[in-house]
């Protein structure tokens, strides 16, 4: 197989000038495939940014992307001006254009947690309608055992009627998302790369080092590399639920979790997550290792168990909710709650919109009027979400019995009290899931605190 792409020596692309010369297709344009557009441009390759959505394209060139730093924004926005980034939705005409495509776009899930890889299938017949020979595909979705090498390998295979590994190189190299993921952690992560033939594996490991100050694993199955992806996302898994039921246990002990935490041996505190409603791994990597485990008739008692006890939080959720409200002598029928937080990150939006989803349901089930507020939100998302959706915290706020903080946005770091009293109908609620709000201060300005795993403010 010879291409100047996949025979890339380290040396032939070790400054801007000469990477200048290739072009990267970066196909979804959610957290991670925007964070690596951001890299890859700045290393000195040419970018296109793919995406189906022209609102998030449109947002790409004009620098405006909320859920990532303003300053990745603004670079993002340079580049674009120098020709360096470029954003469309035509997925034709840009990997048409491109040495290296590289697909970000996750996996969905159906209502019953199962896989549901059409967008990814759809990808590929995309990217597939129009590779060229000698290009080199790198996967970056964390995906099922063995569908690189079975169904991503085949549609790219039917549709551009070349060979992988002969014709074109597929290699395969995901990371992990992590709350806030930045470009200084995303840069320094240590990256598995696997390719089942040398020429691919070497491309996407030289090409990849230029992006990145960890090392690179170089893994021959790429099914090993697969199911390393799974295993590290389940293990934190484990970790969250871990946590949870920690957190619960110190809220009917009459502890703080939070104090515990930041007192404990640095490598037990180390070793536990912090417990939360809105857990970062909700994207459904366990739900995979879970789905092929039932494929090969086997089940995996742990992470099913893990599963169990995150999912099981929201229920808890609820509850803390009606406890709270039976403090300042009101009930949950009737009571207007505010949930505030709907988003996490772009890779993140739909299973925590789900999340959010299911909460206010239950809580309307109980008779509560539900509001939601997001500072990140969209119109056309406050359509889908199917509740009453606040333009403004002031909103959210008017009227409210309880508020329930499910995620850590700045906006809700910075509460002003004092205003809340005048918007609120006191004697009112403050839940914090996210542990970012001072339980003292929120106390003495006459407000009902709960905390989740805390267990010492029990007015």
């Amino acid at each position: 197989m010879s291409s100047t792409i996949l025979s890339i020596k380290p040396e032939e692309i070790n400054t801007s000038e000469k990477r200048r010369n290739y072009t990267i297709s970066i196909i979804g344009c959610r957290q991670i495939g925007v964070l690596h557009a951001y890299l890859f441009a700045e290393a000195g390759f040419r970018i296109i940014c793919v995406d189906a959505d022209q609102t998030r394209v449109n947002s790409i060139m004009k620098g405006k992307l909320p859920l990532l730093k303003s300053e990745i924004g603004l670079k993002l926005k340079n580049l674009a001006k120098t020709g360096l980034l470029g954003a469309t939705t035509d997925f034709k005409s840009a990997v048409s254009q491109s040495d290296v495509i590289a697909i970000t776009t996750p996996v969905e899930f159906d209502k019953k947690k199962k896989a549901n890889y059409l967008t990814i299938e759809n990808t590929c017949k995309l990217v597939g309608s129009k590779l060229r020979r000698g290009s080199l595909v790198i996967v970056m979705s964390i995906i099922g055992v063995g569908i690189t090498q079975s169904l991503i390998k085949e549609h790219l295979e039917n549709t551009s009627g070349f060979k992988a590994e002969v014709d074109f190189g597929l290699a395969y190299s995901p990371i992990q998302v992590s709350k806030g993921q930045s470009l200084e952690n995303l840069a320094n992560q240590e990256r598995i790369v696997a390719a089942a033939d040398r020429n691919s594996l070497n491309a996407a490991a030289n090409i990849l080092g230029t992006i990145t100050r960890g090392s690179i694993k170089k893994i021959a199955d790429v099914k090993t590399a697969e199911v390393i992806m799974l295993f590290e996302a389940v293990q934190h898994d484990v970790n969250v639920a871990l946590a949870n039921e920690f957190a619960v246990f110190c809220e009917k002990a009459g502890i703080d979790y939070f104090e515990a935490h930041k007192l404990a041996n640095s490598d037990i505190s180390h070793m536990l997550s912090l417990p939360t409603l809105t857990f970062e791994n909700i994207r459904g990597e366990p739900y995979l290792l879970l789905e092929d485990s039932e494929n090969l008739n086997l089940k995996l008692r742990i992470p099913e168990i893990a599963r169990e006890v995150n999912e099981a939080i929201i229920k808890h959720a609820v509850n803390l909710t009606k406890e709270a409200l039976i403090n300042c002598e009101k009930t949950l029928r009737r009571a207007r709650v505010s949930l505030l937080g709907i988003t996490r990150t772009p890779n993140m939006k739909s299973q925590l919109k789900r999340t959010v989803k299911e909460l206010a349901k239950m809580l309307e089930a109980k008779g509560a009027k539900i509001s939601l507020y997001d500072p990140y939100f969209t119109g056309d998302e406050s359509t889908e979400m199917q509740f009453n959706v606040k333009k403004n915290l002031s909103e959210a706020l008017e009227g409210a019995d309880c508020i329930l903080i499910l995620t850590g946005h700045d906006q809700f770091k910075r509460l002003n009290l004092k205003k809340m009293k005048t918007l609120m109908k006191m004697p009112a609620v403050i839940i914090d899931f996210e542990g970012i709000v001072e339980p003292d201060k929120v106390e003495k300005e006459g407000f009902i605190y709960r905390g989740f795993g805390r267990g010492v403010w029990k007015k």
